[in-house]
């Protein structure tokens, strides 16, 4: 990705993030179940001692998350793409399932390793097998002598996609001259586990359709459906850094008409469907400051995770055979402008006993969307000054309809309420910047007679500072947290609780050169996950750095 020079701070004087790494020295993007997927991650071995400030070279990028649970059955790997990207040119090929594991596994396993060494930015990536994007990913950036990481996803939702030969693409896009000078070199394979009676197949879906285009046409005898929509703000420009955006009367560099407040809405011809945050990804060059995540990025920055929206009210009228449209637009974007990525895929079950399957989209509600910015000017004169801008938003959608399967009559209700606030404060010329916010995301879904609760949020609280000797430090707390709770008969049947917590604090000399500004930093990742997916109920894992390397590396589960 390239990222946008503004005049202030975050921008201006976020160095191109290539030379920063290049300067460096020793330390470096709504869904599936929380914890299916991340950087592999062995356990680390901490060093002897951490260097006094950043050199050459740092630890390999690495998160707390849990590396893929793997059943211990036979299994077969597949390359699926291997390139070295110097430019937007993307890789394509041929994918076809491995013979010598049947068709029926029990887990698929994505894993993405890389390496890059030199200048470079953070870039943006996708994977797509048949038009259906199974990763969204970004990259670290590289230190001189050189860098190596890796990501796995649990892709097994999408079978029926893998259980076919597909067209491959892939792109990392990237630049390459004499001053970025890294390539990324990448290799991505899938790994299939066969299915046993320790190890059975898990439910997914019949068909994942890409919604390439906003028409579609569904089997008609669907019965569930959902769609996922990886929405990421990149690309450059200050849709990279919506939360921080300001309307057009307060005096900050990056402007938005409507302020920071987003919300990624879903539409059924043209009647709104759902209704969910955004997650705020900051990646390895965000905050003007890439000593912060050289080699523990921000939440989700490696494994970009789809936002998950149940449309099973609307497969009634999906199932009539004709095309409908399925649209994903952004809301709080100005008019015209452009910086998100939103590609969906639709993921259906289909009934086995009914050619079609009939009912009634019984039910829609909808809040009024809120969405208020409120700029206090800097008092004039006063030294360090700030001006602040608090923000509020939200939105809340009901739908509900009814199915006549060949197992009787199923009634899905889906009720999603999103919410936001933030306060920004800056001083003029941005030399100071801060911003404390908060999104909440909570989603009911009730499918006969088992209701899914979720309640999901994302904080960010962060300031950066260009004091005295242009020494520019960054300081910031992230945190996305998930509770999940299943209910029958009004009991609770399944709980699953996630909370990762990234803290950093780092500092450097900008506009110097590498070899005089005396970077530091530390980094600390807390990831819990609790619940019967982490196999044992517990997953607990602290990793700790200073100055790029590795402090420490705990776990308590």
């Amino acid at each position: 990705m390239t990222r946008h020079r503004i005049t202030g701070l975050l921008g201006a004087l976020a160095l191109a993030a290539g030379t920063l790494a290049g300067a460096a020295g020793p330390a470096a993007a709504a869904g599936p179940a929380a914890g299916d997927s991340g950087v592999h991650t062995p356990a680390a071995a901490p060093s002897a001692g951490p260097p006094a400030e950043f050199g050459t070279d740092w630890h390999d990028p690495l998160t707390a998350a849990p590396p893929v649970a793997r059943p211990a059955t036979r299994s077969c790997e597949v390359t699926v793409a291997e390139a070295r990207f110097r430019d937007y040119t993307p890789y394509t090929g041929t994918y076809a399932p491995p013979a010598a594991c049947g068709g029926t596994w029990a887990k698929v396993v994505l894993r993405l390793d890389g390496k890059v060494k030199g200048r470079q930015y953070d870039r943006l990536g996708h994977l797509s097998l048949g038009g259906v994007e199974i990763l969204r990913t970004s990259t670290p950036e590289p230190s001189p002598d050189g860098i190596t990481w890796s990501v796995e996803k649990d892709v097994t939702r999408y079978r029926s996609t893998l259980s076919r030969p597909q067209p491959v693409e892939m792109l990392i896009g990237n630049f390459v001259d004499d001053t970025y000078t890294g390539v990324i070199d990448v290799k991505a394979t899938l790994t299939f586990y066969v299915a046993d009676r320790d190890a059975p197949a898990p439910d997914t879906p019949d068909r994942v359709l890409p919604l390439t285009t906003p028409s579609v046409t569904t089997p008609r005898n669907t019965e569930r459906l959902l769609a996922e929509v990886y929405a990421t703000g990149s690309g450059g420009g200050c849709e990279e850094y919506w939360y921080l955006t300001t309307p057009d009367a307060a005096p900050y560099s990056c402007k938005a008409s409507d302020g920071p407040y987003r919300e990624v809405r879903i539409s059924v011809d043209g009647q709104l469907a759902g209704v969910a945050a955004p997650f705020p990804t900051v990646w390895t060059g965000g905050w003007s400051n890439p000593f912060l995540w050289y080699v523990t990025p921000a939440p989700r920055a490696f494994d970009v995770q789809p936002i998950v929206y149940d449309l099973t009210p609307y497969a009634a009228l999906l199932n009539d055979g004709r095309p409908h449209r399925i649209e994903v637009a952004v809301a709080g974007v100005p008019a015209g402008q452009s910086g998100w990525s939103t590609p969906a895929n639709l993921l259906l079950w289909q009934d086995e006993g009914r050619a079609v399957v009939t009912g009634a989209l019984t039910r829609h509600e909808e809040g009024d969307p809120a969405n208020s910015s409120r700029w206090t000017p800097a008092t004039p004169g006063t030294p360090g000054a700030q001006h602040r801008l608090d923000t509020e938003g939200g939105h809340r959608l009901t739908v509900a309809g009814r199915l006549d399967t060949s197992h009787g009559r199923v009634t899905t209700t889906v009720t999603r309420a999103v919410h936001h606030t933030s306060a920004h404060r800056w001083t003029e010329g941005e030399n100071q910047d801060a911003l404390t916010a908060a999104w909440t995301d909570e989603e009911s879904v009730t499918r006969g007679p088992a209701t899914v609760r979720t309640a999901r949020t994302y904080t960010m609280d962060g300031e950066t500072t260009l004091g005295a000797g242009d020494r520019l430090r960054t300081v910031i707390s992230l945190g996305d947290r998930a509770e999940t709770s299943t209910l029958r008969g009004g009991r609770t049947v399944d709980r699953t609780r996630l909370d990762d917590r990234y803290t950093g604090d780092a500092s450097y000399t900008a506009n110097v050169p590498r070899e005089q500004r005396h970077a530091v930093g530390t980094s600390t990742e807390h990831y819990q996950l609790y619940g019967a997916q982490t196999g044992r109920g517990c997953y607990d894992r602290t990793l700790t750095t200073v100055q790029g390397t590795v402090t420490a590396d705990r776990r308590r589960c």
